[in-house]
């Protein structure tokens, strides 16, 4: 991390609380709406090292997709989109991170269905707190927008009036509670 927000960061690991987080992903749906969904299993860590130097690490089970829509869901798991059966997780590792004004840049190589292709994730820092008796909490902001087809998700559904049933562009937006571990 910059050193900005490694001057906010102790030394050591801090790892993804599912509870105070979130990993939600909306698309196109019929060019003129969108369809939102979340995934509801995730993990994950933040290491700073004694120089400063972050990395990050984490690991999303696409299997937990809920869009509110079983039929939608199991639609999207199978071989068409993600393929659960035969990728059950997505991951990201980070390579850097960089300032981008008073926010960062959060690189990193992202893997889904067997596909991995680096990303750029635009991440704003919201601060620190002593948390609530369980220790030190960070918290992030963080998004990006993929093409689906660069990760192997390449069905195609056009309409008779131009355009797709599913958009290729899909935005992942995260909202991370990172607890400091003891």
């Amino acid at each position: 991390m910059t050193a900005s927000v490694a001057n906010e960061l102790s030394t050591g690991t801090w790892a993804i609380d599912p509870v105070h987080s979130s990993i939600g992903f909306s698309v196109r749906h019929l060019v003129v709406s969108k369809v939102r969904g979340t995934f509801k299993a995730f993990s994950g860590a933040i290491v700073v090292a004694e120089d400063g130097t972050p990395s990050v690490t984490a690991e999303i089970a696409v299997d937990s997709l809920d869009t509110g829509n079983e039929q939608r869901d199991a639609h999207v798991k199978s071989a068409d989109f993600f393929d659960v059966e035969k990728y059950p997780t997505a991951t990201f590792v980070s390579t850097g991170l960089r300032a981008d004004g008073g926010d960062y840049v959060l690189d990193g190589d992202f893997t889904l269905k067997g596909v991995t292709k680096p990303i750029a994730l635009k991440l704003e820092f919201n601060g620190r707190n002593p948390g609530m008796g369980h220790g030190e909490v960070a918290g992030f902001e963080a998004s990006v927008v993929l093409n689906r087809k660069d990760f192997g998700i390449d069905i195609d559904m056009p309409l008779e009036t131009g355009g797709a049933v599913v958009g290729d562009k899909v935005t992942i937006t995260l909202e991370i509670e990172a607890l400091r571990q003891a």
